[in-house]
């Protein structure tokens, strides 16, 4: 049997894949051969996005999936479970962006909004799928964070995101940072990296619904740091935060 894992096809599942960053994730990593699970919160534009992808020839499920829900995770996990006995890849790519209210009009309730997507949710759904991840040979988590969670970053002057007032979509990302590192340190057999779209050096960021296309990186531009990390070997890192030109600083 272990002679024939490494002919056994690569399997990923991605949150927040119906559209964006996640579904052109899901496309490069479909055209490695790879089984795509496509995880969608809204059903209908996941199947087009599903449908899309497998009319190109790529194997994909799509997998109802809002990160904010246990009973929707739980099913993510048996569906996942009646394709595998396994997970390679985990993509934490669904994200809120919240509404940048500014800190002094910031309550409680906006920022909960947020975390519940941006923390809990990465946090929901690698717990369920961790027995999966970790029947794995070599099992990778990929967390989409943001410069913007980057202390290094937020107080740079230079830095457009400095002067972007807003409480909860910044500190969410910080947290999820803080999360992955933690992770990466006590479960050493699975890889736990952090992935940002954007170009810090070079004050870019990718274009999505997110920032309604405003980026100057490209969606495929915007995954090459995603990409990179979901398909690193068994003795690649673990608890690095990177941009697709290289290392990002906390």
């Amino acid at each position: 049997m272990n002679g024939m894992a490494h002919t056994e096809q690569t399997s990923a599942l991605i949150t927040g894949a119906n559209k964006g960053l996640g579904l052109e994730a899901a496309r490069r990593l479909a055209g490695h051969g790879w089984k795509i699970f496509l995880g969608s919160r809204d059903e209908g534009r996941g199947r087009e996005a599903a449908d899309k992808l497998a009319a190109d020839g790529a194997d994909v499920v799509l997998v109802p999936l809002d990160v904010t829900s246990d009973e929707s995770v739980a099913a993510a996990v048996r569906l996942v479970r009646e394709h595998t006995d396994r997970l390679d890849v985990l993509i934490n790519n669904a994200g809120a962006p919240g509404r940048a209210v500014p800190p002094a009009d910031a309550t409680v309730e906006e920022v909960h909004s947020v975390y519940d997507t941006n923390v809990y949710g990465p946090i929901r759904v690698t717990h369920a799928f961790l027995p999966l991840l970790e029947a794995a040979q070599n099992p990778r988590v990929v967390m989409v964070s943001s410069g913007g969670g980057s202390f290094a970053v937020v107080t740079d002057p230079n830095q457009p995101v400095s002067a972007m007032h807003e409480l909860a979509y910044s500190s969410s990302k910080a947290a999820l940072n803080m999360i992955t590192v933690r992770y990466a340190q006590a479960l050493p057999h699975i890889k736990f990296n952090v992935a940002t779209p954007g170009e810090i050096a070079n004050r870019k960021f990718a274009a999505t619904d997110m920032n309604r296309h405003t980026g100057q990186l490209t969606v495929t531009e915007g995954t090459d740091s995603i990409v990179r990390l979901a398909m690193i070997d068994a003795d690649g890192p673990s608890g690095i935060f990177v941009d697709r030109l290289g290392p990002a600083a906390w």
